[in-house]
């Protein structure tokens, strides 16, 4: 086995043009892909974080239907001692409880619907950056008696800050929910939905205007990896019991799952053109290698060489040039996809600007996942190695008169 060995590898170098040529087609194949696959997650993941960060969280616990019934009456109680134990769990970075409830929101003669939101300022912070969204007036504190609210909404009401609104709706149980509430500060979205409809208030204020003393409407948990989301999802159930309801952020968010679903299907075929155009040029290279050794492979096997042991040298030849060319590609593609993790390439232009009309930056994320590598470089492997096929076919057929004489 060594000698076949050393035989493949000084076969290789014999002819140091045509090797370095069949490396390069393998080493430049295994870059490209680890990049476009790369880029393909890392922006799947981003727009997952940032959705989920916007609001939701991964993970997301609630009284039974409220998700469907959206109603102050399936809110819940979450006793201080379940709220610190799903702190402590692995992987949470952020918990999150609100108190969510519509209502009407009256300033002069104008009469609105909003979404009020109760909060935690200092833990809505942490997950949304809703105090970088701050454009005028004071950020709330968790006895603030005073509101934020977007700035759409308030251009459309024409309110200022220190001007008072009137919040009227129904609480908890039914009881009647109206107060006179300041306007703190005003806070701008990007997204113009959220930007003409929410009005944020202190947790401990919305309990009282909605007669909803202790109840949340939810709790969000932010994770520090979206692959993790099982394990948490199945610890935090053992925490509440049947009256609650979890759902995670591909429960809450199908259109998001929907799109990226459809993205990546158009990533799968570009990645299948991509993979034809590699196998053309690694089964080209091949071609002429096999083309300029057809005489050297005729006097090989008139001096009593066997095919067999001739078509194995080959293939280890091939082997050679493959783990070489993958390899390579794998540890130059590794810095270059790592620079680019830690510093995303900015976008410009009418994508930049779409993607920030969603709320997001304008950047493109990379991604290091260990499945990105081993996937491309199999998948890249699997092709060099198969072009192997066509030199032992030809071994095989292979008449040394007719190779002797070209």
């Amino acid at each position: 086995m060594k000698l076949f060995l050393q035989l493949a590898w000084r076969n290789l170098w014999r002819n140091k043009r045509r090797t370095i040529i069949t490396i390069s087609s393998i080493f430049f194949a295994v870059i490209f892909a680890l990049i476009m696959r790369s880029m393909q997650r890392g922006y799947y993941d981003y727009s997952i974080k940032m959705s989920a960060s916007m609001f939701t969280g991964y993970i997301q616990v609630h009284g039974q239907d409220f998700w469907e019934k959206r109603s102050l009456d399936q809110s819940m109680t979450v006793r201080a001692e379940d709220f610190r134990r799903l702190e402590h769990l692995p992987h949470v970075t952020q918990v999150v409880a609100r108190l969510e409830s519509f209502a009407l929101v009256s300033y002069g003669d104008v009469t609105k619907v909003a979404s009020l939101i109760g909060i935690d300022p200092l833990r809505e912070d942490e997950m949304t950056h809703l105090q970088s969204k701050l454009v005028a007036g004071q950020y709330l504190t968790y006895s603030s008696d005073g509101v934020l609210i977007a700035e759409g909404l308030a251009e459309i009401m024409q309110i200022s800050v220190g001007d008072s609104i009137v919040v009227f709706g129904q609480g908890y149980q039914g009881v009647t929910a109206a107060a006179l509430l300041p306007v703190s500060g005003i806070v701008k979205f990007n997204l113009p939905n959220l930007n003409k409809t929410f009005i944020y208030l202190s947790l401990k204020q919305a309990q009282w205007l909605f007669g909803a003393d202790e109840r949340l409407t939810s709790v969000s948990l932010m994770l520090d990896n979206v692959a993790n989301i099982d394990k948490v999802e199945k610890t935090a159930r053992q925490i509440f019991g049947p009256e609650y309801e979890l759902m995670t952020w591909d429960e809450m968010m199908p259109e998001l799952v929907q799109s990226i679903a459809a993205d990546n299907a158009g990533g799968v075929i570009m990645m299948i053109i991509l993979y034809v155009v590699i196998g053309f040029g690694i089964f080209a290279t091949v071609m002429m290698m096999t083309a300029e050794r057809q005489r050297e492979f005729g006097v090989l096997v008139s001096v009593g060489m066997k095919k067999r042991i001739l078509m194995f040298v080959t293939f280890i030849e091939t082997l050679f040039v493959s783990f070489i060319g993958v390899i390579g590609g794998g540890l130059i593609s590794l810095p270059i996809l790592y620079y680019y993790y830690l510093h995303p390439f900015k976008m410009s232009g009418k994508a930049a600007e779409a993607l920030q009309a969603f709320g997001f930056e304008a950047i493109m994320p990379f991604s290091l996942k260990p499945e990105i590598f081993t996937e491309q470089i199999m998948i890249t492997l699997i092709i060099a190695i198969c072009s192997v096929l066509y030199p032992i076919l030809f071994i095989r057929k292979l008449k040394p008169a007719n190779a002797l004489h070209g």
